[in-house]
């Protein structure tokens, strides 16, 4: 990270003014799983959206191309549930209608939301394949959202729609991070890893992504919490975390997945401009989980723009473009796209270091904490 690149105050997708986070789950029972909600400010923002995972669940991200009708949405969905948790969705767009928020079709009140979702697969971890979010969690969601307050804290780990989330054979979760560019943008990402890829580099125990990130909300507050292995893990203590792993797969996870994000910013940008945002985003979560992207993967970055900063500061002071130093609003956007790549890198390795080990009748899912300590 670029030593004049600051963590935002929340150093969580919160930090982008306007945006609110909500999450809904159910744990225990036959469930382990639930939703989250990404709501725009009223009037919504400029959002687009880039699938590279071979088995996507998704709904309404046709209405994010730039060549069509609708310019702006009201929420964004992050379900688990696959297929069947799309459903979760439509409990969000009545809550919108409600309000009177979504795009205008006739007189007043007269709004169809155009609510674009993502699912993740956890059928069955909680030991209920049947057991999955519909329309009452959506909208337990979506409420949650607009309950918070402006740049309010957001929750991480196995909450919302990381409720039932795995990360290759360690339990996933949700996690975020921010960034405030030198011009005075932020810049930031949710991630919820499901990933049937590794976050843990097998020869050192250590993240892909990196050692900092927070384990807690009580541990210090946002950012810059050392994981406690302090470092590289030696023979002996990797080997015992071998074994830990080894007796959690006796209760293998199912192997389908998918890593969801969103990555927001307050800067102006075009359709066009956000769906870069989206696809540059993507190089984040490849340095984090490797491999990504797979058949069994349903990876989808969605990208938010709130609009609230000019994109080029009127100061001057915006970066030229590395390549053709005249292009002073290329410079200032590969600057946004850079760093939506670096704060979803930090958002999936907040999301492992805030994981939880669940052990029910679906299955054992340990944390990485729990399993590469070095006791």
């Amino acid at each position: 990270m670029d030593d004049q690149v600051r963590r935002g105050a929340a150093d969580a997708l919160t930090d982008v003014a306007g945006l609110r986070v909500g999450h809904a789950g159910k744990a225990g029972g036959g469930w382990l799983t639930g939703v989250t909600v990404v709501l725009a400010p009223p009037g919504g923002a400029v959002t687009a959206v880039d699938v590279r995972g071979g088995g996507p669940g998704t709904r309404e991200t046709d209405a994010l191309d730039p060549r069509n009708l609708v310019p702006r949405v009201e929420a964004v969905v992050l379900t688990g549930g696959s297929a069947y948790g799309l459903d979760a969705a439509s409990g969000v767009a009545v809550w919108l209608e409600e309000q009177g928020r979504g795009f205008p079709v006739g007189g007043p009140g007269q709004v169809v939301p155009v609510v674009p979702a993502a699912a993740l697969f956890d059928l069955g971890r909680g030991g209920d394949w049947g057991a999955r979010p519909g329309p009452a969690l959506g909208r337990a969601a979506v409420e949650a959202a607009a309950a918070t307050g402006e740049g309010a804290q957001v929750a991480q780990g196995s909450v919302g729609a990381g409720t039932g989330a795995v990360a290759g054979d360690l339990k996933g979760g949700v996690g975020t991070a921010s960034l405030v560019l030198p011009s005075g943008a932020t810049v930031a990402a949710l991630a919820v890893v499901n990933a049937s890829g590794s976050v843990v580099d097998p020869d050192t125990g250590a993240l892909w992504a990196g050692p900092q990130g927070r384990v807690h909300p009580q541990d210090g507050g946002p950012g810059g919490v050392r994981s406690p292995l302090g470092g590289p893990l030696p023979p002996e203590a990797l080997e015992r975390a071998r074994a830990r792993l080894a007796a959690a797969q006796e209760h293998p996870a199912r192997p389908l997945n998918t890593t969801l994000a969103v990555v927001a910013t307050d800067a102006v940008l075009t359709r066009a401009q956000a769906h870069k945002l989206a696809g540059s985003a993507h190089d984040g979560l490849a340095r984090a989980v490797r491999p990504v992207h797979l058949l069994s993967d349903g990876d989808t970055v969605f990208a938010m723009s709130t609009g609230r900063r000019p994109l080029v500061p009127q100061d001057g002071s915006a970066p030229a473009d590395p390549a053709f130093g005249v292009h002073v609003e290329a410079g200032a956007l590969d600057a946004v796209l850079a760093a939506g790549a670096d704060a979803l890198t930090r958002a999936v390795r907040h999301a492992v270091l805030a994981a939880e080990t669940v052990e029910g009748p679906g299955g054992v899912f340990p944390s990485y904490l729990d399993v590469y300590r070095r006791t």
